[in-house]
């Protein structure tokens, strides 16, 4: 590690260890720890208690809640009361300045006791919709409370990061209006497609033979051709066509998925409660499926690991989800048929004018199967489900509202085997009348399990690393990104995987420093504490491609008094990778090899100056 870094790392030491620190608000351990240790197992239950028409109840006590697992009483460990705080504008206090050319994924500690993330889903939202549902978050920004911590991101190809955690109304409507403009994306059934569908099925309709006998009882038609035939296109048409919806909803299914656990890691290290505020015309996933909805994951080739990987990362990260239906009011026909999903009563792709079912009688079905999932999804998580109206200015106002007070109870499970089975969590208080919104179970899953099972479908690190995405929060480091001094010699080999990588370059020297506590690290016999890292960074440039990157595992096996000192000083890590002397984005990202948690970063860089470090020619690699 060079000597400049080291210079630097009492100060990264001492920010990186305030995070583990809590605040007075939060239970030891539980913010931006699993909620699941190794030592005693905890878990954290935020519980929203409301009367009348929605109205938060303040000063319950410890004793009038009752918490069972199982149908079993647990011992409440711990308790306190949450209540949301009225702020002037720029109140809040800004992060410490970095030093020079030195980034962290550390995300800035809110203040409140809740924080809101804003999810604009244009995957699973007609583009008309998306326009409405846009311009009603507009409203709430002009008239948000002082103080409300809110960050925005987007879902549509991808997981788009739009603007982290600001209490800056004015900075929030402008990037809004400026980067949520509506699009379809090509995994989006659209209703244009299902017009495609019934055209098709007309013109088939229309060229099909006549039938004087009324039953082509013959078999032919005066030509002595099949009259079968036409009869079979149409049906191959159909049938086509239903298997193109069907791959196009399972792989919208499969990219929600993914966005709802890339959206947990971001909030991994946010303590307090988390709200997501999901604004969408489909919800494709549920948190935690019921049997039938287990079949029909199976169905969409979507494993009950990825499934349950998503539900812990919400459990762990604290988030609430709060479902918001971004068409507005449910009419007959807003929801086609054929843009069904594990949020609908029936298969994803089923065309109900091939099948001929009532178009009404669908509609019905497809509102009470949407309802179905929002309300699941919501109660699952702690969170509640706003649907059938037109103002959403005002739906965004209650759920935030509704989520910035709350009691925190902690309990450690009197069951402590992880058997991978789904626990059910029951809150109760001595007031019948009162109104409890929390997570209602989890699953008693091993993340040593989870992480084995998801390095055999890939590169856990890799599918990290990608422009744009919120930062990942599982593993808190730093990393150091400067020229190397002196550039090496031109005509050297390239440092990174991309071979055809050529032209001049800059060679960059990255320093990590990752904060030992989230690393997973065992106490063997010997005295020694083993564990691994995969580190590995790619660079992008402004049209979203990928220049070069590079990759690497780290074993350790540490002695004792080398285990006492990155407990002072961090696990240090170091690559070097050349660069094209431009704009780039460099995402750099960290994995525990035990646990599969994950730390990631995205660094701006800009063409180095001449005076700042001189440039050499990239050659391909040679064996």
């Amino acid at each position: 590690m060079s000597q400049q870094f080291s210079a630097i790392l009492p100060y990264m030491m001492l920010l990186l260890l305030s995070t583990a620190s809590l605040s007075a608000q939060t239970p030891a351990g539980s913010s931006d720890q699993p909620i699941f240790k190794a030592t005693t197992r905890e878990v954290v239950v935020d519980v929203v208690v409301t009367e009348g028409k929605g109205e938060a109840v303040n000063g319950l006590r410890k004793e009038q809640f009752q918490v069972f697992e199982d149908g079993k009483p647990q011992t409440i460990d711990f308790f306190e009361e949450h209540a949301s705080r009225t702020r002037p504008a720029g109140s809040l206090p800004t992060p410490p300045a970095m030093p020079p050319n030195v980034y962290t994924n550390v995300p800035p500690a809110p203040v409140d006791d809740s924080v809101n993330v804003l999810l604009l889903d244009s995957l699973n939202t007609p583009p008309q919709f998306m326009s409405y549902a846009r311009d009603e978050i507009l409203g709430y920004l002009n008239n948000v409370k002082p103080g409300t911590r809110m960050a925005i991101v987007v879902l549509n190809d991808k997981l788009n990061f739009v603007q982290g955690f600001t209490s800056d109304a004015a900075l929030l409507r402008e990037v809004a209006f400026k980067q949520t403009a509506p699009g379809i994306s090509p995994s989006l059934v659209t209703k244009s497609e299902v017009a495609t569908e019934q055209e098709l099925e007309s013109f088939m309709g229309s060229n099909l033979p006549a039938d004087p006998g009324g039953a082509n009882a013959g078999g032919s038609t005066a030509n002595g051709k099949s009259a079968g035939a036409p009869m079979i296109a149409t049906s191959a048409v159909a049938a086509a066509f239903a298997n193109y919806q069907s791959h196009k909803a399972a792989n919208r299914t499969r990219m929600t998925l993914e966005a709802i656990s890339d959206i947990a890691r971001y909030l991994a290290a946010v303590p307090g409660r988390k709200n997501l505020i999901w604004f969408a015309g489909d919800f494709p996933v549920v948190i935690f499926p019921k049997f039938d909805q287990r079949m029909e994951y199976e169905d969409n080739a979507i494993t009950l690991r990825e499934v349950r990987k998503a539900a812990n990362l919400l459990t762990t990260a604290r988030v609430a989800v709060y479902p918001v239906y971004a068409n507005g009011m449910m009419l007959d026909d807003i929801v086609s048929a054929d843009n069904r999903s594990l949020a609908s009563a029936a298969p994803p792709g089923r065309m109900s004018s091939v099948a001929g079912m009532d178009n009404n009688a669908a509609g019905h079905d497809d509102r009470a199967g949407l309802i179905s999932a929002m309300n699941q999804t919501a109660s699952d998580t702690g969170g509640k489900a706003v649907y059938n109206t037109n103002n959403l200015d005002s739906a965004i106002s209650r759920s935030v509202a509704d989520g910035s007070h709350y009691y925190t109870l902690v309990y450690s499970p009197a069951n402590k085997t992880m058997d991978g089975h789904y626990r059910k969590i029951e809150v109760k208080v001595a007031d019948s009348k009162l109104k409890l919104s929390y997570r209602h179970g989890y699953n008693a899953d091993e993340d040593t399990v989870l992480a084995q099972d998801t390095k055999k479908e890939g590169d856990p690190l890799r599918s990290q690393l990608v422009h744009d995405m919120p930062d990942a929060t599982q593993i808190l480091f730093a990393a150091r990104v400067v020229p190397v001094t002196p550039q090496p010699a031109s005509g050297g080999k390239i440092a990174g995987m991309n071979a055809s990588l050529s032209g001049p370059t800059t060679r960059y020297s990255i320093d990590f420093f990752i904060r030992w506590s989230d690393v997973a690290l065992a106490a063997g016999a010997d005295g020694t504490h083993q564990g691994k890292v995969e580190v590995g960074l790619i660079a992008w440039d402004t049209k979203g491609k990928s220049v070069n990157w590079e990759e690497g595992t780290q074993q350790m096996a540490l002695k004792p008094d080398v285990y006492a000192a990155i407990q002072k000083s961090g696990i240090p890590a170091h690559m070097e990778i050349d660069l094209p002397n431009t704009d780039l984005y460099l995402k750099l990202g960290v994995v525990d090899g035990t646990s599969g948690k994950a730390g990631t970063l995205e660094v701006p860089l800009h063409p180095v100056s001449t005076t700042t470090a001189s440039t050499s020619s990239a050659q391909p690699k040679t064996n």
